[in-house]
């Protein structure tokens, strides 16, 4: 331990950067994009999914190092300090082009494998007379009324360019001199893929862009149109909130949206054969450097719209279907309250069903003997199931409360209209600390029973959001503990009235106690090592950043515990250096399902503690937010958990990669044996209950 008193476990060279990380995360999405043993339908699924996360990554990380990169070549970056930001944006920059060139070839791939299934796109120039009649006739009637030719000159002012929208820019010729415009292609008015009449068994397909450019020509009627290319510019959408005496949290929240639409432009794509004079235009108008203007080939310009192709109604080309398992206490007409009073459980979604929640919900709204509902909402999507049962509870005369947070990033708006809909209906609509990120996933049911109250709890990962329940795999824990429920009462009233310090018997809330007690237990895992008790340590989580905890990672590292991690995505933790991290082993699972889960084990001498819950080990998570880790006290729960589902995501071998010193992703070898954990989730569902 004396050499390591020498070593500065801050210094920046032992950490991975979180920017360079999170590109990582494409990577891996887009191997299994190109993965031949997925289904060819999720793989186009994952090839959407990479290509979202790059738009996000410039909406979200670039815009601040674009601000810092002139400001000084010594800032902090996460935990990645005192590096040169010129040098990193070039680096993340030739990192993105090798992705985006991985993209093309990807799609290329797909395109070829989807025709030979049946489903066809086409160029306009290869469809055949039919077809391509049946195109001008749909180019007349839909989409020609819907555009807008914005010409680009002195008397036209450059035109404001939305984020992410796809256009096309064409040049004419005027007597002899090249004019330019601008025209936007009607997304979300009409499909990406507009479907044709077929000549064959399957389906065909045009890209709209297509039907917009073979007939650019009618926008400029006796004009000379000498060319025609696809662009799209990303903006900065990171907003931030602004709050002061004259406003509240939602009229704050709302102002700043409108700030997001016309966030100033980060990135511009442009297709390959775009002249370098028509580059050089669009550029110098939105004020962009070269390096932040980026080509690609046609077929590659925004393939987060491949979900309409991911999304078609053909089951041989997708994962096989499964009914989750249904532990019998859950079944139809059983007592939901009755089952949890019983005993603590835990639920494992998508491999158990989220509907269970549901049904916790709607029984406390028709229960007459609940008086009080009280939940936290993040992200709710489209499905109106939560809301409903809420809405219905109060109906029925029970006190509801609900903290909304109105910042959750992208679904700012969705969240105010609800939060104003349950208003109207007398809900206790609070919207949290204006400081902090209420993230906590929390409900609580407090029901009369032999004239005492009894607190019902569900804690979790994920959040009320039946769509995504389907597709991330998270935790659920239902308990009716006393201590455990007056934990999470006190956290509400801290929520709704001032937050602060509170006196928590069970509950790691951040930013009050979690980080604080994270670093405690895992210097405590050091000191059982050189005592020689038991010693270890296994963390499950999206993402780990922050480098306090990382520092104290490396020194029990280096104390001889062995640390297993299972780190989904951002990981700026280095393992493998000598001396410091060689006891740590890093691996990302990237499959089916979206990990999504969190589980923290601390084998504590032999009496071994695990906690889960909502919080990833970032900064933003620890600091920033309001988050809640939970313990599991049931002893034969714990070791069944940590058994069938945390033990079992660090044995995969097949979709896991582990991470090497330098910050790459590699295959794990498996020696011909294999282990697709969330294969096995789906094989063995419900064996965790024991």
């Amino acid at each position: 331990m004396s050499e390591m008193e020498d070593i500065d476990l801050f210094d920046h060279s032992l950490y991975i950067n979180r920017e360079l990380s999170w590109l990582e995360f494409n990577r891996r999405c887009l191997a299994e994009a190109n993965d031949p043993n997925v289904p060819l339908l999720e793989r186009v699924k994952f090839l959407a999914i990479a290509y979202g996360n790059m738009d996000e990554f410039f909406m979200i990380r670039v815009p601040g190092l674009l601000q810092k990169e002139d400001s000084s070549s010594l800032i902090a970056i996460g935990p990645d300090v005192y590096r040169d930001t010129k040098a990193l944006v070039t680096e993340i920059n030739t990192a993105v082009d090798n992705l985006v060139d991985g993209y093309e070839e990807c799609w290329g791939k797909l395109r070829k494998e989807l025709s030979d299934s049946g489903v066809r796109i086409h160029e306009i120039d290869d469809l055949s007379d039919t077809q391509r009649a049946w195109v001008e006739e749909y180019y007349k009637e839909r989409v020609h009324p819907l555009l807008t030719p914005l010409a680009l000159d002195i008397s036209h002012p450059f035109p404001f360019i939305s984020s992410n929208s796809l256009n096309v820019a064409v040049r004419i010729n005027n007597k002899g001199e090249n004019i330019y415009a601008r025209v936007k292609v009607p997304l979300g008015i009409l499909p990406r893929f507009v479907r044709i009449p077929s000549e064959s068994q399957g389906m065909d397909f045009v890209q709209l862009e297509d039907i917009v450019m073979s007939d650019v020509s009618e926008l400029f009627p006796r004009m000379n149109v000498t060319g025609a290319y696809i662009f799209r510019v990303t903006r900065n959408a990171d907003v931030k909130v602004t709050i002061d005496e004259a406003c509240d949290l939602m009229s704050a929240v709302e102002t700043s949206l409108d700030s997001r639409d016309v966030g100033f432009p980060v990135r511009m794509m442009v297709e390959d054969g775009m002249p370098f004079e028509m580059v050089s235009l669009f550029g110098r108008n939105l004020k962009l450097r070269d390096n932040q203007i980026h080509k690609a080939s046609l077929g590659g310009m925004l393939l987060t719209d491949l979900w309409q192709i991911a999304s078609l109604d053909m089951p041989e080309l997708k994962d096989e279907t499964f009914a989750p398992y249904v532990p019998p206490e859950f079944a139809e007409g059983r007592c939901i309250f009755d089952s949890i009073r019983e005993k603590d459980w835990i639920l494992f979604h998508p491999y158990e069903p989220f509907d269970i929640i549901v049904r916790f919900l709607n029984e406390a709204a028709d229960d007459a003997n609940v008086q009080s509902i009280k939940i936290c909402l993040y992200r709710i999507g489209k499905n109106r199931s939560i809301i409903n049962a809420l809405r219905r509870a109060r109906e029925k005369g029970k006190t509801v409360s609900v903290l909304m947070e109105l910042r959750a990033k992208f679904d700012e708006t969705n969240n105010i209209y609800l939060a104003r809909e349950l208003e109207k209906i007398g809900v206790h609509m609070v919207y949290g600390p204006v400081d902090l990120k209420v993230h906590s996933k929390l409900l609580q049911v407090v029901r009369l029973e032999k004239d005492k109250l009894v607190r019902y709890t569900h804690l979790s990962s994920g959040n009320y959001n039946t769509s995504t329940a389907k597709q991330y795999g998270d935790i659920s824990f239902l308990t009716a503990d006393k201590k455990m429920g007056e934990d999470v009462g006190e956290l509400f009233n801290a929520l709704t009235g001032v937050f602060g310090p509170r006196d928590y018997k069970h509950l790691l809330v951040a930013p009050t106690t979690l980080k604080k007690a994270l670093i405690a237990k895992i210097k405590r895992e050091a000191e059982n090592q050189a005592k020689g008790k038991k010693a270890y340590i296994a963390m499950k989580s999206n993402g780990l950043v922050d480098s306090d905890i990382i520092a104290e990672l490396y020194r029990a590292s280096a104390a001889g515990v062995k640390i297993d991690l299972n780190i989904r995505g951002l990981c700026c933790l280095r393992p493998g250096m000598k001396g410091i991290s060689e006891n740590i082993r890093v691996v990302s699972i990237v499959d089916r399902f979206l990990e999504h889960s969190r589980i923290y084990y601390f084998e504590n001498g032999g009496d071994p503690e695990m906690y889960m819950g909502s919080s990833d080990i970032m900064p933003r998570n620890l600091i920033a937010r309001v988050e809640v880790l939970f313990p599991i006290l049931d002893k034969k729960m714990l070791l069944l958990i940590k058994k069938n589902i945390l033990d079992i995501h660090l044995k995969d071998n097949v979709k896991a990669k582990s991470l090497t010193m330098d910050g790459r992703y590699v295959p794990i070898k498996n020696n011909g044996k294999k282990f697709r954990s969330q294969k096995w989730f789906i094989e063995n569902r419900g064996k965790w209950h024991g």
